[in-house]
């Protein structure tokens, strides 16, 4: 009996012990969308889930929760196969998602559950579907989005062979919908072509505010949407303001005179990072936030006088307050830290009444969690446990570091140790490197399958993630900073962070790899070519090897041009040939593994199948990939285990 029980604590200490693996990457479940009740007593949320063991899906699944405010009676209301998502409180405290349901519709559509038990019940009976919903304040209405569907005369031509594709003339609309509760029927709110990506009801229900372009593609989505009121139930829309490029997160204040937005500082503004408040009345927005060295990435009121901000600072976030004081001076604004934790924040919601802020946050010891705190006590209660298996695997150290560029600059990123590591020893590194370039890497859950982090270091290999120049998290002025030199002191910065590893003798300069995705995987590119010298290994992830014939091809010619160069390649086409990969083909010895998506339109897969033909010429060892139904990423999870092991693999064989 003794020998048992001691095989069995030896069991229980080893499994507490065990190092990562791939599969526990894409079995990990996250927490998003939380909405509290008006009460706020209740918030219901959406877990990501992966599959059952006999499910034939090959994607995870999103399921509908609710749980109370402080953690208890957590409850599951929707469940898998069905996808739920989107949850909202109905006026009379049930719940309302979107799922797609084929037994009922072929489209998406809004259906309520009521939360004392019950089945849900579809609420629209949309043609076309609905992207997004939002009631209205008074209950009466809820406003949608739905795109457009093909005419019948074109769906008959396509059925009789016309199915010819003319570029860029198709232009289906995402429109802007009401569905009345009472007369249980839907219309558009108005008939004038703009493609609406997001909105908010008034507090009174009488108008909305929303974004929009006069166009349908990326580029014009992304630099050319407006703000827009129109009235409602139905009225003509007219334009608010003048955006000068990017809108993000939006939000109007309780006495819905003011409209507090993201929007970018000037055309080329890489991000909507900064914070607008426009007077309705007036027609005048004023910044707020000028010169702040941080992107804020979401907005909301406290009061009429008072906006909250979540920002991207550095490699961590922070919940602010800015106070709209009228005796202050034009360009002063006063900024107060609500919150900011050791946790990395993704998302925050305000309940005024109670005074409640409900949050989704992520450690460097998890993945997205529910957090629940009351404002201005600075401290929040994590409410929702959803990876107990985590505990059974140790994790490698993880920290935030910073260098100097070669200008001067300080230039931060974030580094995460070998899981087993011993002062005074060099070890292997590898980079693992943000696209954008506007991306950033933070000090929190680094690990997910296209960047699996902890698995890397679990195979005994220092992770640098770069933050250099042009990224996120510093502010506009450093987000331009690499306007004009895409691939030269923005790399420079890389480097520069490689040498500050080799100097405090973490690394051995001989056992060096790099790898990331879309911008991360154009600067794996110039690793394998133009510093092909200094690197053992490269995993080019849907990356741009030819900064000319991408142009051609993605569907953001004018945002990769004018907001990221800040040029158009033909204006300086030994500079753009230059910067290209492609270009330094003969400086290549780097093996180098290349990963695309058959439907990736961002970074067409001709990019990685050029670098590949080159590689091959060359006779460079080098292996390309190509994923069936991928689009700009991995989703489907046989893809994504391959890539984790065909990664792990690439590294151990070229690299240490």
């Amino acid at each position: 009996m003794k020998k048992f029980l001691l095989s069995f604590v030896s069991l229980s200490f080893v499994l507490a012990d065990k190092p990562i693996t791939a599969k526990d990457i894409i079995n990990l479940e996250y927490i998003s969308q939380p909405v509290i009740n008006i009460g706020g007593t209740r918030i219901a949320y959406v877990k990501i889930v992966p599959p059952s063991k006999n499910s034939k899906s090959r994607s995870s699944f999103r399921e509908v929760w609710v749980t109370d405010v402080d953690g208890l009676n957590q409850r599951k209301f929707t469940s898998i196969p069905n996808n739920s998502w989107s949850p909202q409180w109905t006026p009379d405290g049930n719940l309302s998602f979107l799922s797609l349901r084929k037994a009922h519709h072929k489209s998406t559509q809004i259906y309520t559950i009521p939360t004392d038990g019950g089945e849900a019940f579809p609420l629209t009976n949309h043609q076309n579907g609905i992207g997004s919903y939002k009631w209205s304040p008074n209950g009466r209405w809820i406003a949608f989005t739905s795109r457009d569907d093909e005419s019948p005369e074109t769906k008959k031509m396509k059925k009789d062979g016309y199915d010819m594709i003319v570029m860029g003339k198709e232009q289906l609309y995402n429109r802007l919908w009401i569905y009345d509760i009472e007369t249980k029927s839907h219309e558009t709110i108005f008939r004038q072509d703009l493609n609406v990506s997001s909105f908010e009801w008034s507090e009174d229900s009488k108008f909305i505010v929303f974004q929009a372009a006069e166009k349908v593609d990326t580029d014009t989505e992304y630099l050319e949407s407006s703000l827009y009121l129109v009235k409602t139930p139905s009225g003509n829309p007219r334009k608010i303001a003048e955006t000068p490029g990017k809108l993000s997160s939006m939000s109007l204040s309780p006495n819905s005179e003011q409209l507090a937005y993201l929007g970018a500082t000037s055309y080329n503004d890489p991000l909507a990072q900064s914070i607008y408040v426009h007077n309705i009345k007036s027609g005048k927005s004023k910044l707020i936030t000028p010169g702040f060295k941080e992107s804020f990435v979401n907005v909301d009121w406290i009061d009429d006088q008072t906006v909250i901000g979540l920002s991207q600072r550095g490699t961590k976030t922070v919940l602010s307050t800015i106070f709209l004081a009228n005796n202050l001076a034009e360009d002063v604004f006063n900024q107060n830290d609500v919150l900011a934790p050791d946790e990395i924040i993704s998302s925050f919601s305000f309940h005024r009444y109670t005074k409640q802020l409900v949050v989704t946050a992520n450690s460097r010891k998890n993945p997205n969690e529910l957090y629940v705190g009351l404002y201005n006590s600075k401290k929040m209660k994590r409410i929702t446990f959803s990876n107990p298996a985590l505990s059974n695997i140790k994790l490698s150290k993880q920290e935030s570091i910073s260098w100097k560029a070669r200008d001067g600059k300080t230039i931060q990123g974030v580094l995460t140790y070998p899981l087993v590591y011993r002062d005074g020893k060099t070890y292997p590194l590898i980079l693992q490197i943000h696209g954008g370039p506007e991306g950033v890497s933070q000090d929190g859950w680094n690990t997910r399958p296209t960047y699996p982090v902890q698995l890397l270091a679990a195979n005994g290999y220092f992770i640098l993630e770069p933050n250099y120049r042009g990224s996120a998290g510093r502010g506009v002025e450093f987000s331009k900073a690499d306007h004009d030199d895409l691939g030269g002191e923005e790399f420079i910065d890389v480097l520069q962070g490689i040498d500050n590893l080799i100097k405090k003798g973490f690394v051995d300069e001989n056992q060096i790899g790099t790898g990331g995705w879309s911008y991360g995987g154009y600067f794996s590119a110039l690793a394998a070519t133009k510093y092909s010298s200094r690197f053992k290994a490269s995993m080019v992830g849907a990356g741009l090897t030819n900064m000319i014939s991408f142009i051609g091809t993605t569907d953001i010619p004018y945002e990769m041009s004018v907001v990221h160069w800040n040029q158009w390649w033909f204006d300086n086409q030994q500079l753009h040939w230059d910067r290209s990969p492609m270009s330094h083909i003969n400086k290549a010895k780097t093996p180098t593994l290349i990963i695309h998506g058959m439907r990736d339109v961002r970074v067409h897969p001709e990019q990685g199948m050029e670098l590949w033909q080159a590689l091959k010429i060359k006779n460079v060892e080098t292996e390309f990939v190509l994923y069936p139904r991928e689009p700009h990423g991995l989703l489907e999870r046989p893809h994504q285990l391959d890539y984790m092991n065909r990664l792990v693999d690439w590294y151990k064989k070229y690299v240490k």
